[in-house]
């Protein structure tokens, strides 16, 4: 129940998610309560300039009905907002204040709006089905496929799916698993069932992934449009083929072997963009494979309430794009209902040492970069010819040696303190495990793993052997030859 006091503790936070400032009832203050229902409810205070300072009001009997009425017959379904009079420092103003509806998108004047942050954002076409969508707690992939039948999937590919999870094994009737899971509904399909089963060629699943020498010249490349289960197989083969096999020494008798990137990882973000992708976009998705990167672009951003700050965190609630296809996912074992793949990404790239990975919302999608942290390793190959040709250029030649060291040294002062702590702690220790530099730094284990990916990228740090029993290298020269 708001009061005067808690009026004035509002009025000192300032506009904000749930707060909002106006001088005068009209339009904009309609549209602000249209996005507080939009969203998670909220109060607009009347009589309030945008900077906090009460400026009063001027009301007769009848302005607060006419105000609650003309937002009602604005809004559809109509927003009956609660209205209460408060006299603050002997001024009146108004806070009017809405739950946040049940039942969205609201529309005021044929327009919709959310609340983000301070401010007021009218919503796209797109923003207003995932709302819709959300309401009923559905997704796009669950609804009847208008556009396609049952003889436009495959029923052999139902079968094949069964027998890729123990306790589905022994049935045999593919409609009867359709309609288990919901895919068949009433003789028609879903979305979900003609994307997981389409018996041949459809443009919307379509994939394409290139082999780059340079940003415009392609020396492979593959074009995908079977079912989505096919993509993860015919994917992960087209990547295999351009891996690189890297040796690292241990110091064990014999080299260890792997491949330039954890493959993990790389089916990890394979399966993401696959189940996560935003099918109602008509863009592609896009796999660039290039000398010292891999970079996986699909369609569809991060929900509006989701950084890639809290996606690395590890901090949120997973919510799910298609959660038919998600489900299906999950039945074979591909993926977690509860989305810990970006934590295990990250995780096998820390692991590998080779490679860092990095996300971006980027225009109307999402992106993933896996990148290269160790250049050695990536000229570095399989024979003892190229690692005597690198040691002879990089270790052995004074003058690259004394610029490396002074690139390196320009890099350090670029660092802030906290990196500047980690090399110093690695040095003095290169047995130092993450947990225990994490506890000197007094940061978390996430912020020290995020720490340690950059010093790698930048050539500062590397890992030699296991993620257990190895050690740390700092790859800076204490002195310089004059």
């Amino acid at each position: 129940m708001l009061t005067s006091e808690s009026i004035t503790n509002l009025i000192q936070q300032g506009e904000g998610l749930t707060i909002e400032f106006k001088t005068s009832f009209g339009e904009d203050a309609i549209i602000a309560l249209n996005a507080f229902a939009n969203t998670k409810g909220g109060v607009v205070l009347i009589g309030v300039s945008n900077k906090g300072k009460i400026v009063g009001l001027q009301l007769n009997k009848e302005s607060v009905a006419e105000w609650i009425n003309e937002t009602k017959s604005k809004t559809e379904p109509s927003l009956i907002p609660d209205a209460e009079e408060f006299t603050i420092n002997g001024k009146t103003i108004v806070a009017m204040s809405l739950k946040e509806f049940p039942l969205k998108p609201v529309a005021v004047s044929g327009r919709y709006y959310k609340r983000v942050k301070n401010s007021n954002h009218r919503l796209n076409l797109n923003e207003i089905s995932n709302i819709y969508l959300q309401t009923f707690n559905s997704s796009w992939d669950y609804y009847i496929d208008d556009q396609h039948s049952l003889n436009d999937i495959s029923l052999e590919k139902v079968v094949a799916f069964s027998k890729r999870n123990s306790q589905l094994a022994n049935e045999k009737d593919p409609l009867r698993l359709l309609q288990k899971y919901e895919l068949l509904r009433n003789g028609r399909i879903t979305r979900a069932a003609f994307l997981l089963f389409v018996k041949e060629f459809t443009a919307l699943t379509s994939i394409q992934a290139g082999r780059f020498k340079s940003p415009t010249k392609i020396i492979d490349s593959v074009s995908l449009h079977s079912d989505l289960l096919t993509q993860v197989d015919d994917i992960m083969t087209f990547l295999r083929k351009h891996f690189m096999v890297e040796y690292i020494i241990t110091g064990n008798p014999q080299r260890e072997e792997r491949y330039d990137y954890p493959e993990e990882a790389i089916r990890e973000i394979v399966l993401n963009m696959i189940v996560h992708r935003d099918y109602r976009d008509s863009s592609d998705s896009i796999i660039k494979v290039f000398d010292n990167r891999i970079e996986f672009f699909n369609p569809g951003r991060l929900p509006d309430n989701l950084s890639v700050e809290q996606l690395l965190s590890d901090n949120y609630t997973p919510q799910s794009r298609n959660k038919q296809i998600n489900l299906m996912f999950k039945e074979i074992g591909l993926v977690e209902k509860y989305g810990s793949g970006i934590q295990r990404v990250i995780n096998n790239c820390e692991e590998h040492g080779g490679c860092a990975v990095s996300f971006l919302n980027e225009q109307h999608g999402f992106k993933v970069i896996v990148t290269k942290t160790d250049l050695i390793n990536d000229i570095i190959l399989e024979t003892d010819l190229k690692t005597d040709l690198i040691n002879d250029i990089i270790l052995e030649t004074d003058l690259k040696t004394d610029l490396k060291t002074d690139l390196k040294t320009d890099l350090i002062n670029d660092l802030d303190d906290i990196d500047k702590i980690i090399l110093k702690l690695t040095s003095a220790n290169n047995r130092i495990t993450i947990p225990e530099i994490a506890q000197q730094t007094q940061k978390g284990v996430t912020i020290i793993k995020t720490r340690l990916s950059k010093l790698k990228r930048l050539g500062l740090i590397l890992r030699i052997g296991s993620p257990k029993g190895g050690y740390w290298q700092v790859l800076i020269n204490k002195t310089k030859k004059p």
